[in-house]
């Protein structure tokens, strides 16, 4: 038997905790545990994420594995994207410039090729990392010369602080309070960044996104992020994305200045940075060769 871990936050509906009974019992009696990264498969041995059932995934960690999701290459590929404007590949970004200048103006934001755009799209949720993005937003606007577009919903307190970013700054925040497939598919290909700040993230999908449509991530180093997202080094041009480690405002504040600063001073290692994570594998196939890993030691062979 195998059983599957996306969330623990499921258990929070169960309010007599039945979920967790039979979760653990699932655990206890499965051949294989799998969750959605390695990060989070580790993670998961702590209280905070694992909400009472630490010492049941300690107790066994040698039958538990994370493997990552995938996304589907096929239908986010931004050289046949039907969504977009203008189609562009690894070997020419030149739609994608195309793309952000369409994207700026169905915003409302001013059409300027050589301003960053940095794009969230996510609910608007406390674990998402919105709180960091409040602590510092207005110091962003007030320094930084740079768009900030935002695609979600969710808590009343981020709705109304992102609206009231757009009202006092309307050439640098727009927001969308809802969800449009077409708009996502806009800013995956027309922002420069990509903003998670997750404080838990069991795996995402959009930093994989992100990155096949060459916009940079910038993440906090928790879950999946921190298993698809490894930061740039200047010195030896490695990574793939810009990363911060602590829960913490001015570290990401920190990691974001370090993003501009590559976009405007050095763009051709920019570039580089786009096309690494447009050309590394998220694919499907890459998590079904592992999970066929995993089904051949529950079966023995």
């Amino acid at each position: 038997m195998h059983i599957h871990i996306h969330r623990f936050s499921v258990l929070h509906q169960f309010s007599d905790k039945a979920g967790a009974y039979y979760l653990k019992g699932g655990i206890l009696c499965a051949d294989a545990v799998t969750t959605v990264s390695p990060t989070y498969a580790e993670q998961l041995k702590d209280p905070f994420y694992a909400h009472g059932l630490h010492d049941i995934i300690r107790s066994c960690s040698g039958k538990m594995f994370g493997v990552l999701n995938g996304i589907d290459t096929e239908q986010y590929d931004p050289a046949a994207d039907k969504l977009l404007q203008a189609n562009y590949s690894v070997d020419d970004l030149a739609g994608k410039a195309a793309d952000k200048a369409y994207l700026q103006q169905k915003l409302g934001l001013p059409v300027r090729p050589d301003v960053p755009l940095i794009a969230m799209v996510t609910r608007l949720v406390g674990h998402k990392g919105l709180d960091l993005v409040a602590a510092v937003g207005e110091e962003l606007m007030m320094y930084e010369d740079l768009q900030l577009a935002i695609l979600g919903s969710g808590e009343k307190q981020y709705e109304e602080y992102f609206r009231y970013l757009q009202a006092t700054y309307p050439e640098k925040a727009t927001v969308y309070l809802g969800y449009n497939a077409q708009l996502a598919q806009e800013l995956y290909a027309g922002a420069d960044l990509f903003l998670m700040p997750s404080k838990s993230e069991p795996c995402g999908l959009s930093q994989m996104i992100a990155m096949r449509y060459g916009s940079v991530p910038i993440v906090r180093e928790t879950g999946g992020l921190k298993d698809t997202v490894q930061a740039y080094e200047a010195w030896c041009g490695a990574g793939n994305g810009f990363t911060f480690a602590q829960y913490n405002a001015h570290d990401m504040l920190h990691v974001i200045r370090e993003a501009l600063a590559l976009y405007r001073g050095e763009k051709e290692n920019f570039a580089k940075l786009q096309r690494k994570g447009m050309t590394d594998d998220f694919s499907w196939q890459r998590s079904a060769r592992e999970y066929m890993r995993i089904y051949r030691y529950a079966a023995g062979k």
